[in-house]
C-alpha cells in the first residue's frame, strides 16, 4: 500500500524514540525531588548495559553483558535526574551499587502499578543478545499481560 512512498530524509522514527525516551525522564524527577514513589507506582526500567554512557559495577556489567532490568520501588536511593541521563542506587546481593543510565540507553519502562509500558528500539548491533538474568536488585512484581496502557513504538524502514 504505501510502495510508491520515498523514504522519508528525516529521521521521524528515532526522533519519536527519543521524545518518547524524555518521558522516564520526566516520571523519575518528581521522584527524585521527593524521594519517594507516589502511592503503589513502582518501575521496571531496561536497559543495554554496554550502551554509551552507561556506568554499572564491573561484577553487574560481568553478570548482564548486554540488557539490565533494574526495580525502583522499596529500596533505592540518591535518585538523581537531568536532561539526558539519571542516576541511582541499588543494592544487589546486599552490595550497594551506583548506576548512571543515559535515557538512549533505555529499551523498556514499565509501571506495573497501572499497566503502562514504553518499549524503545535497541540500537542495532552485529549480534543477537545473549539471554539475560532479571536483576534480583528488589522484589518482582508480574503485570497482567492484557495490553492495556502499553504503548509499543517499533518502527521499520523500507529499504
Amino acid at each position: 500500500m504505501n510502495d510508491g512512498l520515498p523514504d522519508s530524509l528525516i529521521p521521524y522514527d528515532e526522533i519519536v524514540q527519543e521524545a518518547l525516551r524524555a518521558v522516564v525522564g520526566r516520571v523519575l524527577r518528581p521522584v527524585a525531588d521527593t524521594g519517594a514513589l507516589p502511592g503503589e507506582h513502582h518501575f521496571y526500567i531496561t536497559f543495554k548495559t554496554q550502551a554509551p554512557g552507561v556506568d554499572i559495577p564491573k561484577r553487574l556489567m560481568e553478570r548482564f553483558p548486554d540488557e539490565m532490568t533494574i526495580v525502583l520501588q522499596n529500596r533505592f536511593w540518591d535518585l538523581s535526574v537531568d536532561e539526558s541521563l539519571f542516576s541511582v542506587g541499588l543494592s544487589f546481593g546486599g552490595v550497594p551499587s551506583k548506576l548512571v543510565i543515559p535515557y538512549s540507553a533505555i529499551t523498556g519502562f514499565q509501571d506495573p502499578a497501572v499497566r503502562f509500558e514504553l518499549r524503545f528500539q535497541a540500537q542495532d548491533s552485529p549480534d543477537e543478545p545473549e539471554p539475560h538474568e532479571e536483576a534480583e536488585n528488589d522484589e518482582v512484581v508480574v503485570p497482567a499481560e492484557d495490553g492495556s496502557n502499553v504503548v509499543s513504538v517499533d518502527f521499520k524502514r523500507k529499504k
